[in-house]
Formats: C-alpha cells, structure tokens, sequence
C-alpha cells in the first residue's frame, strides 16, 4: 500500500509533468494566467474526486471558477457558498452558474436514510434528506436505490438553483445583464454531462434558463 508520503511525491511530481508540458505547448501559458482570470461560468459542483469538472469538461485553467462541497449542497446560510457565489458574480462577472449533482454520489445516497454519519455531516446533509422526505410518494415508485439516489441528486440541484436565486448578487446580475443558472448531472459511469431541464425554463444556445 502506498505511504502518504508516496502520496505527496505523486502529485508533486505531477504538477512537474505539467508544468512543463503546459509550458512546451504554450510557453506564455502561466504568464497569461498571472495577469488576472476572467472565467465565464462559475461551477458549484460536489467535492467527490471522481468528477473534477475542468477535467470532465475538457477545459483550461482559468476557465471555471469553482466551488465544491459534499452532495453540491447549496445551503441558505452557508456564508461558504455565498461568498463564493457573490466574487464570481460581483467581481468577475461570470455570465452562467452551474449546479452539478452526479450519479453515484455518496451524499445523496446517504440521504436515502437516517444513518448517523457524524454531528457535521448529519447537519450538512439535513437538506437533502429533507428532499427524501419531501418526495418520498414519487420515490418510492422508483425500481431500487440506485434510480432513487439519482433522482435525490437531480432534486438537489434543483433546490440548490433556487436557494440561489434568492442570492441578492444572483438577483441583480439576473436583471442587469441577464446572469443564468444551470443544472447539471455527470453520469460517472459513462463519463457524459446531462442538463436538467428547469420548469419555466427556455432553451437557448443548448442551455435552460429562465424565461
């Protein structure tokens, strides 16, 4: 089994990869990349390591500003999540935010039970078995636990969008330059991207946002 130390000399020497494969293919790469960041979508995704979204999204470093936690939770009063939420949207002006939830996730199939996970995540995850709760007819229609999980992620990401939208920073740029939110699920079985479709919703350049 490898040591922790083992671990750090891994990625370490990772990041030497890297850097010099960036730098052999762009030399003026990181030089670009010190002068300031402009991303254009701010990614608010689970901090599972299976799902890390500028790999899953082919793209560059500066092109996501990011945000993950457990189960992609977005809580009302987790100044975490607002913060991050009001510099992408206040200062860097991202023009899209994303929710991504994804199958297999390990919060949302907790959330199908009542385990005691620890006095931290029980709190954390309290939202989203609330989702359960709330849901719990349409749930139990589906064919087994796995099916049920997934809809709990896809019913995440839903409240997380409208837990947003209450954000004052959402509110204004949604009215001053047109800001739209995203829900989104990565299948970690097939590697995909699916969007989720908001009610209200209208379709636009191969994105829902709101009408």
């Amino acid at each position: 089994m490898a040591s922790y130390q083992d671990a750090i000399d891994r990625i370490v020497a990772g990041n030497r990869v890297y850097a010099q494969k960036t730098t052999e293919k762009d030399p003026n790469a990181f030089v670009e990349l010190s002068k300031g960041q402009a991303p254009e979508i701010l990614w608010i995704g689970c901090a599972d390591s299976r799902v890390p979204e500028t790999t899953v999204c082919d793209c560059q470093p500066g092109e996501l500003f990011v945000h993950r936690n457990i189960a992609n939770t977005v809580h009302a009063d987790d100044i975490n999540v607002a913060s991050v939420v009001e510099y992408a949207v206040a200062h860097l002006k991202v023009k899209k935010v994303v929710v991504c939830g994804h199958t297999k996730c390990g919060g949302a199939n907790a959330a199908l039970g009542d385990a005691d996970l620890g006095v931290t995540l029980n709190t954390w995850l309290h939202p989203v078995r609330e989702i359960r709760r709330k849901n719990k007819t349409e749930l139990e229609k589906l064919p087994d636990d796995d099916a049920r999980a997934v809809r709990i992620a896809e019913l995440n990401v839903h409240q997380g969008i409208e837990v947003l939208k209450q954000h004052p920073a959402i509110k204004k740029a949604m009215n001053d330059h047109g800001l739209s939110l995203h829900g989104l699920i990565y299948d970690i079985g097939r590697g995909q991207l699916r969007l989720l479709e908001e009610a209200g919703a209208k379709k636009s350049n191969g994105l829902w946002s709101p009408n």
